[in-house]
């Protein structure tokens, strides 16, 4: 294996755990940020508000984004299994 080659695998495994992580994450931060500026807005300042949005947005975009997750682990997955031959030499 060749420094490049290693290299190449693993800027290929942050570019899709980056992708995997991302609707999670950017769903994650959009809830937290609109319930932020209800409670600034409205002056409620309950801690536990913020906690069941988010859990119930992120469980929907997991509901909707999980066969595309699991496609994109499962081909990466698959190329890193069928390249393994040519990494050997």
């Amino acid at each position: 294996m060749t420094v490049e080659l290693v290299v190449g695998l693993m800027a290929e495994a942050i570019k899709v755990t980056l992708l995997v992580a991302a609707p999670v994450l950017i769903v994650s931060l959009v809830v937290g940020v609109a319930i932020s500026l209800f409670q600034a807005v409205t002056q409620i300042q309950e801690m536990t508000l913020v906690f069941v949005p988010k859990i119930v947005a992120v469980l929907v975009v997991l509901v909707a984004a999980l066969p595309w997750m699991l496609s994109l682990l499962m081909t990466f997955t698959h190329n890193l299994f069928v390249n393994i031959p040519s990494y050997i030499h």
